[in-house]
């Protein structure tokens, strides 16, 4: 009994810090390793706009296991990606009113317990955004990391 609140206790948080954040859009996949029977291994690049601050997109990029646990969703995707976020549009957004630290950006990448987050963090002192991506799986002491910095320009008339 204990073991099914303490599942039911961690879907519940899981699916709250998902409900936060944006959904992405599938943009490419590329094939990585040729497997003759099964799915490939794959590099996919993903893009997403910022639920919070309109004006702002992200691309992710990230490694993909093949085989058939794949088609399942019961491999583990490697910690292996990329993150690259631009200002595509007018920022009005008062930076200084963000938390200082929140989830834009969640993907889990295997069955149990491992995801890709992208965390928003202002810098207001030079006026721009730091999307911050890691994994929650620790690979020896620390997670695998990415960062990219979106400074705020003016946008157009």
């Amino acid at each position: 009994m204990k073991i099914r609140i303490a599942l039911a206790g961690m879907a519940i948080a899981a699916i709250a810090a998902i409900a936060g954040s944006a959904a992405a859009d599938e943009v490419s996949c590329v094939s990585t390793t040729f497997k003759l029977l099964s799915p490939d291994d794959k590099v996919c690049i993903n893009s997403f706009d910022d639920p919070k601050v309109p004006g702002v997109t992200c691309h992710i990029s990230q490694a993909r296991k093949g085989g058939w646990g794949q088609a399942f969703g019961l491999t583990e995707d490697p910690s292996n990606f990329s993150v690259a976020c631009r200002q595509t549009g007018p920022i009005t957004v008062d930076i200084s009113k963000l938390p200082e630290r929140e989830q834009a950006f969640t993907e889990r990448t295997s069955i149990f317990f491992k995801a890709t987050r992208i965390y928003r963090i202002p810098d207001i002192r030079h006026n721009t955004l730091i999307y911050l991506a890691v994994s929650s799986k620790l690979i020896e002491g620390s997670p695998a990391n990415a960062i990219s910095t979106v400074p705020i320009m003016p946008w157009g008339r």
